[in-house]
Formats: structure tokens, sequence, C-alpha cells
């Protein structure tokens, strides 16, 4: 995947283990930050490995920033109803030491790019109030805030948000 200390790099397509080490990443920021447990590290591990073995690179992107060996970030665009309802952009996660370094941006637009190549034309995503970094971000690249309402599909109540993208 990569040399100890070299600079991270993004990596198209699945590598080994980026379902454990994504899945992992979004355990421990979210359990650190909001106190979810293993119903929302089971979801990513268990969603996150159905997408990658239905993915059609024709319509689904996966990419993973890669540190040395291990996977530092990660981002999905499934494709599968993006005729319909657009692209759903998911399992967007930086490790810590990686954020506030331009990578995440670099994987966005990666993911927004994609979608573009592939005519898909919306792109949205599911988060939750608070999270204000990656907000801030999503709104840098054009995204609005298109829906709010409470829900508990992260394993606790938070109040979610949908955000859009007209490409």
């Amino acid at each position: 995947m990569g040399i100890p200390g070299a600079t991270p790099r993004i990596v198209t397509g699945y590598v080994p283990g980026a379902i454990g080490d994504i899945a992992g990443l979004h355990a421990r920021y979210y359990a650190k930050h909001w106190n979810f447990g293993l119903f929302f590290e089971a979801k990513v591990a268990t969603e996150m490995a159905a997408f990658l073995r239905r993915m059609d690179p024709d319509r689904d992107g996966f990419w993973a920033l890669s540190a040395g060996d291990r996977v530092a970030g990660g981002i999905v665009m499934d494709g599968i109803h993006a005729e319909g309802e657009g692209a759903h952009l998911r399992w967007f996660i930086m490790a810590d030491d990686m954020r506030g370094k331009g990578h995440g941006g670099r994987l966005l637009e990666t993911a927004i790019a994609f979608s573009r190549s592939r005519g898909h034309g919306r792109i949205y995503l599911w988060t939750f109030a608070g999270l204000d970094p990656a907000r801030h971000l999503y709104e840098k690249n054009g995204f609005r805030l298109a829906e709010e309402r409470s829900g508990d599909q992260w394993g606790a109540v938070v109040t979610e948000q949908r955000f859009e993208l007209v490409l």
C-alpha cells in the first residue's frame, strides 16, 4: 500500500484492510466524540463490505488515502441509484493525524469528479448536525442542506442532515 513515512496518496479501488481500517476510523472517532458504539461500527463494516462486493466501476467509486502501510482515510461514491435519487456519498473519514492537511478535500474532489465523469446528475449524503469541519468542506464544494430531521440510523438520536450537490 505504501512506504512508511511516505507522502499520503489516494488509491483508487479496494485495498487489503480497507474495510477494517475505515470501519475502525469511524468507530474510534464517533465513539470518542459522539459515544457511538458497536451498532455504528458494525453498520459501517457490514454495509461497506456489501457495497464493495457489488461495486460496479462504471457507476461506483472507492478511494482510500494510503499513508505508509495503513488506510488513513476514505470515501465512497455509491451510484446504484444515481439515475433516480442521485449518487450517494458515503463513509467519508480521515484519521486524526490527516485532518487539516487538505487530504479530505482531495478525496472529496476526486469523488465529485468521478460522479461528473459518470454523468450522475446529483450527489447526496447523510450526516448529522455538529460535524462542522465536514459541513464546511461539503459547502465549500457546492453541497447545500436539503433536509433536516431527528433520527437514529447512527445508533443514537441525532439531528440528521441530507446535503445535495447538483452537478
